[in-house]
């Protein structure tokens, strides 16, 4: 188990570093001159070269590269030229490690955005995935377990519906009547814990949370009700009746642990794909998520903050992915790592 762990950590950093890479090389490839987003409208010539060697741009793109992995590992000072930085120490910003660059155009880190971005999407993602895991599986097994009866065919039918409905339609849908019109719901306003305690944190996630998790709900609804009824046909499962073994024990025990294996994969990516940024749903519901974070920034070319979302949402997915793998063996004891 500890040399595939260490095999899937050192092909995961390899993959960030190959990604960061080649989202460097793309985007220094376009014609749109960086420098001159970076330093706003009714910038003279002048300035505008002080801010691309400010932010390091004049720099080839592999030593802006290196520059960039560099500060993930040990930090960066910007001005990234040490004239600069002599010239106007006020100017100075210590970016710690992991830093992911500097956004001029915010005047503040990409790990400051980041912070202020993150906990908005992971709570999202976290809520939505609680929800869809329970009422998707619990559903499904539902469905399953009445086959052909009109329970299931209700199930599957709905399923289908609300599968087929996009996210926006459904945010829109429940902000609209819920919320507005209706006013069985107050409007959605991101509130930390720290600032308004743990049940209005929750209250105010709830909509958007259930946005997201109704389209991935429908879908696991369908998918756990074909797995469940694939291993219910497996000799084990008929041996384990055969013994004697109840039907909720039976179905715990051995039904559902093999059911759960291909859903884990699943839902492990759906989940990294949610912490790169909900962008549809943090729009709908104006909540400043990672989603909303890097939508602005590709508008204003803000390369720093693009590249530092990208790469955070590759490593949700490689960290997942791992996480995945070594969930296996614990939820299906017939699978074993090499």
């Amino acid at each position: 188990m500890f040399a595939f762990l260490v095999r899937r950590v050192f092909a995961g950093v390899v993959m960030v570093i190959v990604m960061s890479l080649v989202t460097f090389v793309l985007f220094f490839a376009s014609p749109v001159d960086i420098a001159a987003y970076a330093c706003g409208k009714n910038c003279s010539p002048a300035i505008k070269e002080q801010t691309r060697k400010a932010l390091g741009y004049d720099d080839p793109t592999l030593v802006q590269w290196k520059d960039f992995m560099g500060g993930i590992v040990k930090g960066r000072v910007y001005p990234n030229d040490p004239e600069l930085r002599e010239a106007a120490p006020q100017l100075v910003t210590k970016c710690e490690a992991p830093c992911f660059g500097y956004s001029q155009l915010n005047l503040k880190t990409v790990n400051e955005e980041i912070s202020e971005a993150l906990p908005i999407t992971a709570s999202l993602a976290v809520f939505a995935l609680i929800l869809w895991l329970i009422g998707g599986v619990a559903l499904g097994s539902i469905a399953a377990l009445t086959k052909g009866s009109f329970l299931d065919r209700g199930l599957v039918g709905i399923s289908l519906v609300f599968y087929a409905f996009p996210t926006f339609f459904i945010g829109l849908l429940l902000l609209k009547f819920v919320s507005i019109k209706w006013g069985l719901w107050d409007t959605p306003v991101y509130t930390p814990i720290a600032e308004g305690g743990v049940g209005k944190w929750l209250y105010n996630l709830f909509l958007p949370s259930l946005t997201l998790a109704v389209v991935f709900m429908a879908a696991y609804v369908r998918m756990t009700r074909a797995f469940v009824l694939e291993a219910m046909s497996e000799d084990y499962i008929r041996t384990a009746h055969s013994k004697g073994l109840s039907r909720g024990r039976v179905l715990r025990k051995h039904t559902l642990r093999a059911a759960l294996t291909p859903l884990v994969t699943m839902a492990g990516l759906d989940f990294a794909g949610l912490m790169g940024g909900a962008i549809i749903t943090e729009f709908v519901f104006n909540f400043n998520g990672l989603g909303k974070l890097v939508v602005e920034a590709n508008r204003t070319y803000d390369l720093p903050t693009i590249i530092g979302v990208v790469i955070l949402a590759a490593s949700f997915v490689i960290i997942m992915n791992i996480i995945v793998d070594v969930l296996y063996a614990v939820i299906d004891p017939r699978v074993r790592l090499g």
